[in-house]
């Protein structure tokens, strides 16, 4: 009798695992872009990104949707900004070209402006215009940049000093974001082009 029961009990077990392996295999994706990640996502990459409503260089306002119609590269600055932002900016260019040149893989670099009070629509359009023929800038109302600025994660603020040549303290990471998956990667700037555009094209070779 006793024997019976521990049978019983054992297997009473065992279909308790497999059903706990089987639910977990169910419920948890496997990460297809996990052999090109070097970093890790703290939280996820479910916690980055998401929606926002901000104002492009026609002065319409848009949402993410309107904006991230294909894989995209997202960098938040400043265009008054006098060393960081014109050096990253010119590095995800240039790894974008490189991209588009040599394996005809088409990624839309967007600015995304933390200095509204002076980069209005015209001025993040000149911004663009003057990087990457395709760049998208976007601008808005220092409560729509904060909150795009919150969705990723990134954190700005405005320094004290003269009201017109004001400094602005600000994240530098640049966030890959795709259409169908959102936020996938950020990239710090210690990257070259050449190094991050290897990396860029495997995330997209893996969507």
């Amino acid at each position: 009798m006793a024997r019976g029961f521990a049978i019983a009990a054992a297997a009473g077990v065992t279909a308790l695992v497999a059903g706990t392996v089987l639910i977990t295999s169910i419920s948890v994706p496997a990460d297809r872009f996990q052999h090109c990640r070097t970093a890790t996502i703290m939280g996820g990459t479910a916690s980055v990104g998401g929606p926002f409503t901000l104002v492009n260089q026609q002065g319409e306002t848009v949402t993410d949707a309107d904006v991230i119609t294909e894989p995209s590269l997202i960098y938040f600055g400043y265009t008054f900004c006098p060393d960081v932002c014109p050096l990253d900016v010119a590095r995800n260019v240039e790894a974008i070209s490189i991209l588009e040149e040599e394996q005809n893989k088409i990624i839309t670099p967007i600015f995304i402006s933390i200095d509204p009070e002076r980069d209005t629509p015209e001025v993040v359009g000149d911004f663009a215009a003057n990087h990457h023929e395709r760049m998208v800038g976007l601008t808005g109302s220092l409560e729509q940049v904060a909150a795009a600025s919150k969705t990723y994660r990134t954190h700005f603020a405005k320094q004290d000093g003269d009201p017109q040549y004001y400094l602005v303290n600000h994240s530098t990471l640049s966030y890959l974001v795709f259409p169908e998956d959102g936020f996938v990667q950020h990239f710090d700037r210690t990257l070259r082009p050449e190094q991050m555009a290897d990396q860029l094209a495997c995330f997209i070779d893996a969507a």
